[in-house]
Parts: C-alpha cells; structure tokens; sequence
C-alpha cells in the first residue's frame, strides 16, 4: 500500500492504555485504538488524556491507527527545564 492513500483524520485522545496505545475519539465521533508514531518515540513526545492529535488510518482497517502529531495545548509553557549534565 502506498502512503498517498493514507486517511489523516483529527481528534483527542481519552484512554491511555497499555502498551503505548489511546483511545482516540476522532471528530466524526468515531472511536479508534491509535499507536504512537516512530518519531514521536524517537523525540519522547509524550501524549496524554485530553490532548489533540492528527491518526493516520488506512482505508482496509478502519478501527486501528497511528498518531503523527499533537498539538500544543494553549498556554502550556515550553516543558520542565533540563538539568544540566555533570562532566568530569
């Protein structure tokens, strides 16, 4: 299957389960179970209740997902600043 017929649709997750997968309730009210994306992993974006997020679907299987992306949520700072490394 190529990536051009990939569906990305938007919604907001409201179950985090084991596993590193969401229950993601899409905006057609459609409810989906979404895995993180490799990237997503790779740079540690954490996902929680109530955020919102781009799934990617394939049309073959319309229950299942992938999270490509969260959004910023307003008003949220930068994140927890990082502790310096002691070298020696």
């Amino acid at each position: 299957m190529a990536k051009e017929e990939l569906l990305t649709l938007e919604g907001f997750i409201d179950e985090v389960l084991p596993d590193g997968r969401f229950g993601v309730t899409l905006d057609n009210g459609h409810r989906i179970i979404a895995y993180t994306a490799g990237k997503m992993r790779k740079f540690r974006i954490r996902s929680v209740a109530g955020d919102r997020v781009h799934v990617e679907m394939t049309p073959y299987d319309l229950t299942k997902g992938r999270i490509t992306f969260r959004e910023r949520t307003p008003g949220a700072g930068p994140g927890p600043a990082r502790r310096a490394g002691i070298r020696r």
